[in-house]
């Protein structure tokens, strides 16, 4: 409603002539964005060390959320999935029906090989255009520095950089008791430990990653938040 000392430039004389009362206009500056959607496919994304989800699943059903969001705001989004390489892309659109696509791609998500983060967010750092926003989701539980250095080079392209490492409740508690045989789900290698006595080095490690990754992300203006799967 219009209130003395407005701008008389802003007056809708038009509504006034319906009404017999005195409004301004207000105008919303159009920000659409290209909104890419990361989701890390990896072998490592199958673990579920008792909770409801694997780090796959719960990692999608964060995409589908992410992606209807941005598509009540009519921005245009896309998914990429990706392991040691780019193994699914829908370009990001924003027409009708887009969005079903992205859900029902995410509804097929399947576990693929080994990690190699770095190297696929270096092919799309080349591949996407400015004024973007990257949203990467993964358990980063790879080469901290490769994994890094991908993600800065999204940013010093001039993509907005979001993080989600998403973890399973047992990789972050390490809850296990008694001699216990550990099997890495990408090389097969098996190691045979007594979880009382490695716990508390597992516990530093694991800080030591999350740490790092934070320091050098948020230092690069690159959003960085930990999901756990419970």
């Amino acid at each position: 409603e219009y209130l003395p000392g407005d701008d008389l430039t802003t007056l809708d004389w038009k509504v006034y002539a319906r009404s017999d009362r005195h409004y301004d206009k207000k105008f919303e500056e159009e920000t659409n964005v290209e909104c890419h959607i990361l989701l890390d496919v990896s072998a490592s994304m199958a673990y579920r060390g008792g909770g409801a989800m694997s780090k796959v699943e719960y990692g999608s059903v964060l995409a589908a959320s992410l992606a209807y969001l941005m598509h009540r705001q009519r921005d245009a989004t896309g998914l990429i999935e990706f392991d040691e390489r780019i193994k699914r892309r829908l370009p990001a659109s924003a027409r009708p029906g887009h969005l079903h696509a992205i859900l029902l791609a995410l509804d097929k998500v399947a576990p693929g090989s080994k990690s190699d983060v770095g190297r696929p967010l270096h092919q799309l750092a080349e591949a996407l255009g400015k004024r973007s926003l990257a949203v990467v989701i993964s358990d980063l539980l790879d080469d901290p520095d490769t994994a890094i250095r991908g993600l800065k080079h999204l940013r010093f392209r001039g993509t907005d950089v979001i993080v989600f490492q998403v973890l399973d409740q047992h990789e972050i508690r390490f809850p296990f008791r008694g001699a216990s045989r550990f099997t890495d789900v990408e090389s097969q290698d098996v190691i045979t430990a007594d979880p009382a006595r490695v716990r508390d080095g597992y516990h530093e490690a694991m800080e030591a990653l999350h740490t790092g990754y934070e320091r050098e992300l948020r230092g690069a203006g690159i959003d960085f938040l930990t999901l756990d799967t419970s």
